[in-house]
């Protein structure tokens, strides 16, 4: 009988516990993409092993409904901040807001704060502005705090220098080059990959074997960048496993390895319980 049940395990494809369970550490449930079947999201990601998520809410008017999805769901938990591309609305009475919401049992993280002179949506002074308050306001808290940066290497480093110190931060979605990712791990900061590393042309493998094994976090950034096998179509948390595959292939390890690390990191850096 028990070579019966073995049989049909294999034939079922591995089970969880086989394959690893997850933890999406970044996606945007409530970005208008996902947030019509956000629920019927969640549950995708449950049954493909992803025991827990945080969801992002990068701007005030999403704040309420991220906490919410985090109330309705186990497993799922929530951070607000005011993002880079709208830096200019981290007004007084917003921050306010923000202080208050994070006082909230769901609310594990503040952000994604951050500087982006890529797309430069908001000014840079209104970028570093922002970006400043919410690193002092998650000192502050002693709450940790999500950090976005993308071709501004040089200031964020300035920034991990001077202050990265006094906060639990992580570089979401990494796409910056080895002198940032070496200043980040200094200041004992983690760094987290998104399906970027699954692209045929992806360039930093290196960066991502460089990080200790004990700082490292991995996400979908959902609904953005869905990995390979499924490049193209609309990200969800559920694919945080091809993401975990990619950076097991790179990292030299198995994909049950990092499944397990990067649980625990992300179990570590939001301060949840095992």
């Amino acid at each position: 009988m028990d070579h019966v049940r073995a049989g049909r395990r294999c034939a079922a494809g591995p089970t969880h516990s086989e394959r690893g369970v997850l933890f999406d550490s970044h996606c945007h449930l409530t970005d208008e993409r996902l947030r019509p079947d956000a629920d019927a999201v969640v549950e995708r990601a449950r049954a493909a092993g992803v025991e827990r998520l945080v969801t992002v809410g990068a701007d005030a008017e999403d704040w309420d409904d991220v906490v919410a999805l985090a109330e309705r769901h186990d497993g799922v938990y929530a951070a607000a901040g005011v993002h880079p591309h709208i830096a200019d609305h981290a007004t007084a009475e917003v921050l306010g807001r923000l202080r208050e919401l994070a006082r909230h049992p769901r609310v594990v993280a503040l952000g994604e704060a951050g500087l982006d002179f890529h797309y430069d949506l908001s000014p840079r002074a209104a970028q570093r502005r922002a970006f400043a308050v919410q690193l002092a306001l998650a000192a502050e808290l002693a709450l940790p705090l999500i950090v976005h940066s993308r071709e501004a290497d040089d200031e964020t480093a300035d920034v991990l220098r001077a202050d990265g110190r006094h906060v639990r931060g992580v570089l979401h979605c990494f796409s910056g080059g080895r002198a940032l990712l070496d200043e980040a791990l200094a200041a004992g900061w983690y760094v987290s990959f998104s399906g970027i590393v699954t692209f045929a042309k992806y360039e930093g493998a290196d960066l991502v074997r460089a990080v200790p094994a004990d700082r490292l976090l991995i996400e979908t950034d959902s609904p953005y960048l869905a990995p390979v096998p499924v490049r193209g179509k609309r990200n969800e948390p559920a694919f945080v496993r091809h993401v975990a595959e990619g950076v097991a292939r790179l990292r030299g390890q198995t994909l049950e390895e990092v499944a397990a690390l990067t649980r625990r990191n992300a179990d570590t850096f939001y301060g949840l319980a095992a």
